[in-house]
């Protein structure tokens, strides 16, 4: 349990980058190059874990006994909110990096780590509404503008990517993958269904 603690801790940590930019304190562009600094140092220590059996202590504590011989899930997460902030500008990518570093840990908490295709509705319910909280938080107080159509399908495409696990060649498809890049790609889609005035 104590493992999962720190785990979850570590999750939220990552809300760090993008406070970095709503804070004033980097630039876009400035947080596109520590994207990329993460995403080379998690690929540098992925090579050298499942290639060359390197061992730290840090992976027993951040790592679950299913990913020892397969990527992990905080490289997953990495990789995921990296590429989604490369590939998307601020409005998006930071609500969505926000919801893969908030939201899913408290669906971590309320789903108490059962392995089910899709999670229970009250796990569903609550990682809506958290995602979409942060959907608008972020967008209203930060000044990103969003239509409502995108805080709300960027919120139901975070509720799909973390409650329903697809498995893909007995490999089960790991959401720390999948929640920023399904939120990013639903909000995009709610912008282009947003009327224009």
């Amino acid at each position: 349990m104590a493992n999962e603690a720190a785990r979850r801790l570590v999750h939220a940590s990552g809300a760090g980058v993008p406070g970095l930019y709503l804070l004033d304190l980097l630039t876009w562009p400035q947080i596109r190059y520590v994207l990329v600094g993460g995403l080379a140092l998690t690929i540098v220590l992925e090579v050298a874990r499942l290639s060359f059996g390197f061992q730290w202590v840090v992976y027993d504590v951040l790592t679950r006994e299913y990913e020892q011989d397969s990527p992990a899930g905080y490289a997953l997460y990495v990789f995921s909110g990296s590429i989604t902030g490369l590939l998307f500008g601020p409005a998006i990518a930071v609500p969505a990096i926000l919801i893969l570093t908030l939201a899913d840990p408290v669906s971590g908490l309320l789903s108490d780590d059962e392995l089910r295709t899709v999670k229970r509705p009250r796990v569903l319910v609550a990682m809506f509404l958290v995602s979409t909280g942060l959907a608008y938080g972020s967008s209203a107080f930060f000044g990103f503008g969003l239509p409502s159509s995108a805080v709300l399908l960027g919120g139901l495409g975070a509720t799909v990517a973390d409650g329903v696990k697809p498995v893909l060649r007995g490999y089960v498809i790991d959401d720390n993958l999948t929640i920023p890049l399904f939120v990013a790609g639903a909000m995009t889609v709610g912008i282009a269904l947003a009327p224009t005035v």
